[in-house]
């Protein structure tokens, strides 16, 4: 794929992650089954268990050669860069054939709202181990009724009555990637604002062990690596400092992180869009009925071309919104990743749908490994914000559409 628009720096890196992803690819699609992610200790069948220990040797590689913190400070441990690095990493393990999902979450969302919002304390704490690998975050917004609407989320943060400066947080949450193997979880919540007495947006840090704390799987028909997880806490108590950045920030700080969320995730569906198509080429290419390459007939061509062109523009988008992200423009970069995620979600759905019309029966086989990407690019559709939200947002937002809610 072109990369025309990129730097040296940029090319180079494609090429070092590509070639990363490349050793861990055949292992990776081997060891087919649900795993735990990185981090995570064995369990489950041996296919699980194989398939959790190639993420764990994939993850730590990753940090030492550092492409996980490569967005965060480097004061902090990190590489400096920035999102548009950070998707580049993720964009091309997916490609490869391995991607890491977390990389979505913890240096993007979690790391990027600390760097950004934190305290010196909590930047300290929790960035160095971010970057280095050793440390992983989960992200909870998402709720039973409210779905990702921050306006209607009742997770609720109030300061303790005992004068301690504690915070007493109570809620639900559904939905939520790898809290088994992270050590914390970044909760959006609400919480009074002193100025004005209404419900604002809050962020807090809650450890995986804090007492009253508890999480459950949720059984799902996708087998992804990371596990998905139900969260419920009844006047947990956190302490003051758990609160990140500004009690009265309110969206600011929200956003900061939910805009590196649809980059990521937008990278995350181009990668697999890639994975696909380059099984489905390289099928087309050397697949013989009548004597000649099914590839030269247009009606497997044009679409393999046809998913291609919208792989690159949706490529694109997602770099113009990295783009304005990273040079500061949260406004710009709301409206472009938004735009980004659509259309890599959109392209990745078509380009593995033809990927698997094209292979036939073998595609629906576990040797190519596209069968499960059927059900994983519907995925890239539904979360984290629907394309439905993404319609409303750029209608109202982008056209000055009236809203209908």
């Amino acid at each position: 794929m072109s990369t025309a628009l990129e730097t040296d720096e940029h090319r180079a890196l494609r090429q070092a992650v590509a070639a990363l992803g490349a050793r861990y690819a055949r292992d990776f699609f081997a060891a087919d089954g649900p795993g735990s992610g990185p981090g995570a200790g064995p369990g489950g069948n041996d296919a699980a268990t194989t398939r959790t220990r190639h993420i764990q040797d994939l993850w730590q590689e990753a940090a030492k050669l550092g492409y996980l913190g490569i967005n965060l400070p480097e004061e902090y441990g990190g590489g400096g860069a920035g999102i548009s690095e950070l998707a580049i990493v993720l964009e091309e393990l997916g490609a490869a054939g391995c991607p890491l999902l977390m990389l979505v979450v913890s240096p993007s969302i979690c790391g990027t709202v600390i760097a950004r919002f934190g305290t010196e304390e909590q930047k300290r704490q929790w960035l160095p181990g971010l970057a280095d690998g050793s440390r992983i975050m989960s992200f909870g917004i998402t709720e039973p009724d409210a779905g990702s609407n921050s306006h209607r989320i009742t997770t609720t943060g109030r300061r303790a009555p005992d004068g301690s400066g504690d915070w007493l947080l109570t809620g639900r949450k559904v939905f939520i990637s790898g809290v088994d193997i992270s050590d914390a979880t970044l909760i959006v919540g609400r919480a009074e604002d002193s100025r004005t007495g209404k419900l604002k947006p809050c962020l807090f840090i809650v450890p995986r062990d804090t007492p009253g704390f508890e999480y459950r799987q949720i059984d799902m028909e996708l087998h992804a690596a990371e596990k998905q997880f139900e969260l419920s806490f009844d006047d947990i108590r956190l302490p003051a400092e758990a609160l990140v950045g500004d009690e009265d920030a309110g969206l600011l700080q929200l956003f900061a992180g939910l805009n590196p969320e649809r980059i990521m995730s937008a990278a995350f569906a181009l990668g697999m869009g890639r994975f696909a198509l380059t099984k489905a080429v390289d099928y087309a290419r050397t697949r013989q009925v009548w004597k000649t390459p099914i590839g030269a007939h247009q009606a497997i061509a044009h679409p393999l071309a046809q998913a291609h062109i919208e792989l690159e523009l949706a490529r694109l988008m997602t770099q113009k919104a990295a783009r304005l992200y990273d040079a500061g423009d949260d406004i710009g970069a709301g409206e472009a990743a938004n735009m980004a995620k659509y259309a890599a979600a959109e392209a990745n759905v078509r380009a593995v749908d033809q990927a698997v019309h094209t292979l036939g029966g073998n595609g629906l086989t576990k040797e190519y490994g596209l069968a499960q990407l059927v059900t994983a690019s519907r995925v890239a559709r539904i979360a984290p914000v629907s394309r439905e939200m993404i319609l409303n947002y750029v209608s109202h937002q982008s056209l000055g559409l009236p809203k209908s809610y």
